[in-house]
């Protein structure tokens, strides 16, 4: 396909972006506010600028560790197939984890994560995801928090990608393909 054949009209500002990753931040840090230190396990690529901004609006002591799994390769349909081509590096043995995802679509993904991760006998293991698209779900996974519901719509920007790019945009936006 011809990556240059399409426009981007955004579907979140970044302003709104902002407000949401605060209020995440503030319920997140509720939540955990009895551990000695929350490991945050950002999911790359996708997530990197969300996982960014949401550990600097924490108010926790904080790990941060990265696991890149990928299901997508350059496409724009999930394989379903789940790989790990990155796995996080530190012990998470009786800790507290958050898994923080770009957005949940299928569930394929966090659902492998999950499981890789629960096998590790984690103290408390939950899910923040910036965007989800629940008309896609195909496999039952536990979100415990969610920056934006979306409908099913391809979308780039704040991390997320079609084919390496538009990572850089500070919104959300929702590509459109043109002729």
């Amino acid at each position: 396909m011809d990556h240059s054949n399409y426009e981007i009209d955004e579907m979140i500002s970044a302003k709104t972006i902002a407000a949401r990753v605060e209020s995440l931040a503030a319920e997140i840090s509720e939540c955990f506010a009895d551990t000695d230190k929350l490991v945050v396990v950002g999911l790359l690529r996708g997530s990197f600028v969300f996982i960014a901004d949401l550990v600097r609006e924490l108010d926790l002591p904080v790990e941060v560790d990265f696991l890149e799994a990928s299901s997508y390769g350059n496409a724009m349909e999930s394989s379903r197939e789940v790989r790990i081509l990155k796995d996080i590096r530190g012990e998470i043995e009786g800790r507290d984890v958050l898994v923080v995802e770009d957005i949940v679509d299928t569930g394929y993904t966090m659902h492998h994560v999950l499981h890789l991760l629960e096998a590790r006998n984690p103290a408390k293991l939950r899910v923040c995801a910036l965007l989800d698209k629940p008309s896609r779900r195909e496999t039952d996974v536990k979100i415990d928090w969610t920056g934006f519901e979306i409908p099913d719509e391809f979308v780039v920007g704040y991390g997320i990608d079609y084919a390496q790019r538009n990572r850089n945009l500070p919104y959300i936006g929702k590509v459109r393909f043109v002729k």
